[in-house]
């Protein structure tokens, strides 16, 4: 798909949610929604599913994942070390301490990336600059890593390796997963863009 097609189809729905941010009336914003809509087709705010699932096999100490569904939703099922920070109370004084820091790699997930790019561009018009996207939310988690499709014979071989990594790592994060609703578009996600280390600073609240 040419870059502007992409662009264009990401560009409407971005702008929709921006539109839809609340306002906040506790923090001043320090972006422009132009500034926002640009910075977000960028595609900077995503890690893909494969980065995730390294980080957390791995153990990583940089990661901390962050459902932004609610409550009941997150019970039912959510990713291994995850804390539920639901949509609504993104703008808490609760939790401005674990995302406004520079220690953890927060990445925002929902079942789709609806909610979790809202959040990301709330934190990101507060100034918060430490805060990311899972690329396809769950509904592209469960597809990718713990339901991998077996690459066709004529396949390059790096299409097995990363076929034989997401097989291992969905076996080594507990199998199929629960089902999740279907709220992505039916558009294939951006690629993720690849980003420096992000600077470190104290990060306040409990572990």
């Amino acid at each position: 798909m040419k870059p502007r097609i992409l662009l264009a189809i990401f560009a409407v729905p971005l702008a929709l949610i921006i539109a839809a941010v609340p306002e906040n009336t506790t923090h001043a914003f320090k972006l422009t929604p132009s500034q926002l809509l640009e910075e977000a087709n960028s595609g900077i705010q995503y890690y893909s599913p494969d980065e995730i699932a390294d980080m957390i096999i791995n153990k990583d100490p940089s990661l901390q994942l962050i459902d932004v569904r609610n409550t009941d939703e997150f019970e039912k099922f959510n990713l291994p070390g995850a804390m539920n920070i639901p949509l609504a109370d993104v703008l808490s004084e609760q939790w401005q301490g674990y995302l406004d820091q520079d220690v953890k790699i927060n990445i925002f997930y929902s079942n789709g990336t609806l909610k979790s790019d809202e959040a990301w561009m709330i934190t990101r018009q507060l100034g918060y600059e430490n805060n990311y996207v899972l690329l396809g939310g769950l509904n592209y988690w469960v597809e990718t890593i713990m339901d991998p499709a077996t690459p066709e014979n004529t396949s390059p071989n790096e299409d097995f390796a990363k076929y034989d990594f997401r097989k291992g790592a969905g076996m080594a994060l507990g199998g199929s997963a629960a089902s999740v609703s279907q709220s992505t578009s039916s558009s294939k996600p951006p690629m993720p863009i690849i980003r420096s280390k992000p600077k470190k600073k104290r990060v306040q609240g409990g572990c």
